[in-house]
């Protein structure tokens, strides 16, 4: 895996300034309501300033401050008069002061309580204080709340010129997005650690030369390689071959995806290319990698809608001048993954930008071992494990796959208790990998249950006699996934071409489940969907592709530029099309009574394989050995 020490740092960086952040609105908060009830505790009750007149006429004060900075006065009772007013003052009685009211003013106030003071004797006339105030509390509502926002823009404006967190903020919006792993990284991913892969590992090998000692090769006049474009399906390794090219030449190491360079702002991905390549120069000697290059790489001009793609183009237009245009002397590399070749644009791909192309296939059964062999390190296996075994019942699967399978054993052991990872929980964790979960406790009816069995038996028989069909390894009626009832699983070989009778005989063996049942219930059921769907599929790419007609001969109406094997647009007549429906009815038909013929002959080995799949739900290649005996070699030649 890639270390990700300097991104948690920053993490780590930002999640200290959040926390002080915090810190600090937690503090202003509570200052804020301790003030406000310490305020509080101090507080008056209000009335009216002709109440105060009647109160002062009754002589019922004691004492009277007159708060200038705030026009308020503040009354204190008289000790003997406090009693009198209990009930109204509650918890204000043991307080300094007892009642306070608002005044206009200083002056306006002044007068009023002289002309009340006149009224009274001079020996019971009570005077007043002034003073000033700070209220601590108004102070903090009205000035911390400012002081926090303050400290909270300060803070946001830090974090955006730092282009700490997502890396989207304003300021470092034009910022590349590209993860950086130098020998500081401790990026430890060599060639040993990418298994199988033979052939593509040759050929980025020389890549590493080249990085290790450009001299070697500029000396008789050669350039070095500005780009190389790792092509393949999903999940075969693109991005962990990279890594190990950066490994092994031990040079820095910028890793990002085609769609960081896109925003939804104009010119932000033109400004990212150009910081890409700005901060590689600097790092030269190394490698820029860029997966899944097609989300800005595709051929431009292709919308239907004018504008709609004029930021991705320019983005493309950018990363095309940029890989022309920097010294080939720099030895900085550019490593791009996609497993869509055919929407690249094409000046993307001439020489000169991408000089190579390293197609990454499939693992074959050595290299799936080997795979293997890479994933179960880390499990704790029994050691009945056969290794070879389950890489030749795992055709097609690649380096995900695998892994996925590891995992899912892994899991599986642990759901029973068990110590070891044994043979079995492998074998359950490819059916789920195949077929999707097994569902045994969804209810399905017996007679259901009957026709799935002699469908499945249709298929088993038919697989078992079709010899140039691929061999059967297992068949069950216990259901799968979605949509799937049963199935019955095969051991594809390991090869390219096909010839003509393998291709018959599969079709042979996918209508196997449908002929069973007319043959034994005398009546059809939907079951044979996607049977069908597969005969179909196969009918017409004989026909149509490898130009396997007899009326049309060795016409192909493939084109290699389209992703799809069937074209959407037909470059063929009605005339033709016509007879290519033709063939393939009548290609099926002549598959549909072979099968029927065979499945006659072998009626009683259906019924035997039909009632064991009722009583075990799952049979082995094993199985139907002892139950019909072993597979014949010349079986098709009695029943063409």
């Amino acid at each position: 895996m890639i270390n990700n020490k300097k991104l948690n740092k920053n993490k780590t960086f930002s999640s200290k300034k959040i926390k002080s952040l915090w810190i600090i609105i937690g503090s202003i908060i509570i200052i804020s309501l301790f003030f406000s009830y310490f305020n509080k505790s101090k507080s008056t009750i209000m009335i009216s300033e002709r109440r105060f007149q009647n109160m002062l006429l009754n002589e019922e004060i004691k004492e009277i401050v007159l708060i200038t900075n705030q026009n308020l006065v503040e009354l204190k009772l008289k000790k003997e008069n406090i009693e009198k007013y209990r009930n109204e003052l509650n918890r204000h009685l043991q307080r300094d002061f007892h009642y306070s009211f608002k005044i206009p003013s200083f002056q306006v106030f002044n007068d009023n309580f002289k002309e009340i003071e006149s009224k009274l004797s001079p020996d019971k006339r009570v005077g007043y204080i002034s003073e000033e105030r700070l209220d601590i509390s108004n102070f903090i509502f009205n000035w911390g709340f400012f002081i926090f926002f303050i400290i909270s823009f300060w803070f946001l404006l830090r974090r955006m010129s730092k282009g700490v967190g997502s890396g989207g903020q304003i300021f470092s919006i034009g910022k590349s997005k590209a993860s950086l792993f130098d020998s500081k990284s401790k990026l430890k991913i060599t060639f040993d650690d990418v298994a199988g892969l033979r052939g593509a590992k040759e050929e980025v090998k020389e890549i590493v030369e080249f990085l290790k000692d450009s001299k070697k090769f500029t000396n008789l006049g050669g350039s070095i390689p500005k780009g190389v474009l790792l092509i393949g399906a999903p999940g075969t390794g693109k991005t962990l071959l990279a890594k190990a090219v950066a490994g092994e030449a031990n040079v820095p190491f910028f890793s990002l995806s085609g769609s960081d360079f896109m925003e939804m702002f104009i010119g932000v991905g033109s400004a990212r290319v150009r910081d890409l390549f700005k901060k590689a120069k600097n790092k030269a000697p190394c490698i820029v990698f860029i997966d899944e290059i097609d989300a800005v790489g595709r051929s431009r001009g292709k919308s239907g809608m004018q504008g709609v793609n004029d930021e991705r183009e320019s983005t493309l237009n950018s990363l095309l001048v940029e890989m022309d245009g920097f010294d080939t002397s720099s030895c900085v590399i550019i490593l791009a993954a996609t497993n869509r070749p055919d929407v690249l644009d094409q000046a993307l791909l001439r020489p000169g930008r991408f000089d190579r192309r390293v197609n990454i296939d499939k693992p074959d059964i050595a290299e799936r071992k080997e795979i293997f062999m890479v994933h179960i390190k880390t499990l704790k296996i029994s050691k009945n494990i056969d290794l070879k075994k389950l890489a030749s019942q795992t055709p097609g699967f690649v380096g995900a796959d695998i892994s996925n399978i590891c995992n899912e054993a892994a899991l599986i052991a642990a759901r029973k208790n068990k110590k070891f990872i044994n043979m079995s929980d492998f074998q359950d964790a490819i059916d789920r990998v195949i077929g999707g979960l097994e569902k045994k406790n969804k209810v399905i009816f017996p007679e259901e249950k009957r026709v799935i069995a002699y469908h499945e038996a249709g298929h088993a028989v038919a697989g078992w006699f079709f010899v140039f069909a691929n061999p059967l390894v297992k068949v069950s009626i216990v259901p799968r996934g979605i949509a799937a009832l049963g199935y019955a699983q095969y051991l594809p070989k390991e090869q390219y071409i096909y010839q003509t009778n393998q291709m018959l005989d599969e079709i042979c063996v996918a209508l196997g489940g449908r002929v069973a049942e007319f043959l034994i219930l005398g009546k059809i059921s939907t079951g044979a969907l996607s049977d069908l769907e597969k005969v179909t599929r196969m009918a017409y790419n004989m026909i149509i592709i490898y130009g396997m007609s007899v009326k049309l001969g060795n016409i192909s109406f493939y084109n290699s530029d389209q992703s799809n094997s069937l074209i959407s647009s037909k470059p063929y007549s009605e005339n033709t099309s016509m007879i290519i429906d033709s063939e393939v009815r009548k290609l099926i038909a002549i598959c549909y009574k072979r099968t029927e013929n065979v499945l006659s002959i072998k009626i009683q080995e259906l019924k035997i394989i039909a009632k064991s799949l009722l009583k075990k739900e799952t049979i082995f290649q094993s199985d139907l050995k002892k139950l019909i005996g072993k597979r014949p070699v010349n079986f098709n030649k009695s029943n063409k």
